[in-house]
């Protein structure tokens, strides 16, 4: 297990303050809905937590609207279901004007952007793109040693620890996900790159070790990545990392809960 549970645990119970308002063109009736105020776990997932928001809106929308899929947007920016919520707040947030708290998000139950998001018309499709995501991390880790050899049952524990906020739950299994195979270091490293203000995602085979056997830092790796741009920051789980942070800490440290490291560059 990555050795520094206090630093794991930090990064579990990390909340963000969100304001959710339905949208003014979707009112149906006199009466305005109260702004809805939660404060939501980064490393959860939208569908997973909002099941108060859709019954605190629902209401208060057409009739005939109320079993359409709810979705959230953000500066007129739909927000993608399937990233983790404290990747969509790093992407969009512009840290250096210090964005006013709560985050403001705009709740809809009608003209779903279908060309932008894709549906998550239950939980199970939130289990299945986890699960999946996990099982990518770990082909590129450990060449799928690890996650293909686990139960059923503990396939499970990892997704009802999510599921439940239980962070000894989750990391009693994730913890084998997270020893290198070789006893020190990933076979790679599973890292997704974003652009600060876009949901493109960049993704290449990154290496723990640098050419010249010395463990890879950010810096380096952000040479590596963007080799014509200077003075580039990172920011993950609301952080602005150091450049001299290796990446292989970073990955058994720093990593969402589907094991992938999910790196804002700015």
């Amino acid at each position: 297990m990555a050795n520094n549970t206090a630093i794991l645990l930090l990064l579990w119970n990390g909340k963000l303050s969100v304001c959710f308002q339905l949208d003014e063109q979707e009112i149906h009736g006199i009466q305005n809905p109260e702004p809805l105020y939660l404060m939501v776990p980064r490393m959860s997932y939208f569908p997973l937590v909002c099941d108060k928001v859709k019954k605190h809106f629902v209401k208060h929308v057409d009739p005939e609207k109320q079993e359409m899929e709810m979705w959230l947007e953000f500066k007129n920016i739909p927000l993608k279901w399937n990233y983790p919520i404290g990747v969509l707040h790093d992407l969009y947030t512009n840290y250096d004007n210090k964005e006013a708290s709560p985050w403001q998000i705009i709740v809809h139950f009608d003209h779903f952007p279908e060309d932008q998001l894709i549906r998550c018309p239950c939980r199970e499709i939130v289990e299945s793109n986890f699960m999946s995501s996990m099982k990518e991390a770990d082909m590129l880790k450990h060449k799928s040693q690890v996650f293909s050899t686990m139960q059923r049952h503990q396939h499970n524990q990892l997704w009802i620890g999510l599921l439940n906020d239980k962070f000894d739950q989750f990391w009693s299994e994730n913890k084998k996900l997270m020893e290198p195979s070789d006893g020190i270091y990933f076979k790679y490293i599973p890292v997704h790159f974003y652009r600060h203000g876009s949901s493109v995602m960049t993704q290449t085979l990154v290496k723990p070790m640098s050419d010249d056997g010395n463990l890879l830092l950010l810096g380096e790796l952000l040479k590596q990545i963007y080799p014509t741009m200077d003075n580039l920051q990172v920011i993950t789980h609301g952080i602005y990392i150091p450049n001299e942070t290796p990446i292989q800490w970073m990955s058994q440290h720093m990593s969402y809960l589907d094991n992938f490291l999910y790196l804002i560059v700015v």
